[in-house]
């Protein structure tokens, strides 16, 4: 995955995760689209593990795992 991808897909990843948490996030969206690349990369290492990291099609296990991790790190240090 090229960091322009990663960025890409991190910002996406990034505002879902945001938009599933309840309440307001006190975060900016510098810092979300780091998140999204975090649980990016927390959800392929997990997908990797578990092997269903590249499969035929789409791969909704591993996007669901990094949307997942994504709202993981928002939650984490979003919330006191």
């Amino acid at each position: 995955m090229s960091w322009l991808w990663a960025i890409i897909v991190g910002l996406v990843l990034g505002l879902i995760a945001r938009a599933i948490l309840p309440g307001k996030q006190d975060i900016p969206l510098w810092l979300t689209v780091v998140f999204g690349i975090l649980g990016s990369i927390l959800g392929n290492a997990v997908a990797t593990w578990i092997g269903v990291n590249d499969t035929k099609g789409i791969d909704w296990i591993r996007h669901l795992l990094q949307l997942l991790g994504a709202v993981r790190w928002a939650c984490r240090v979003s919330r006191p």
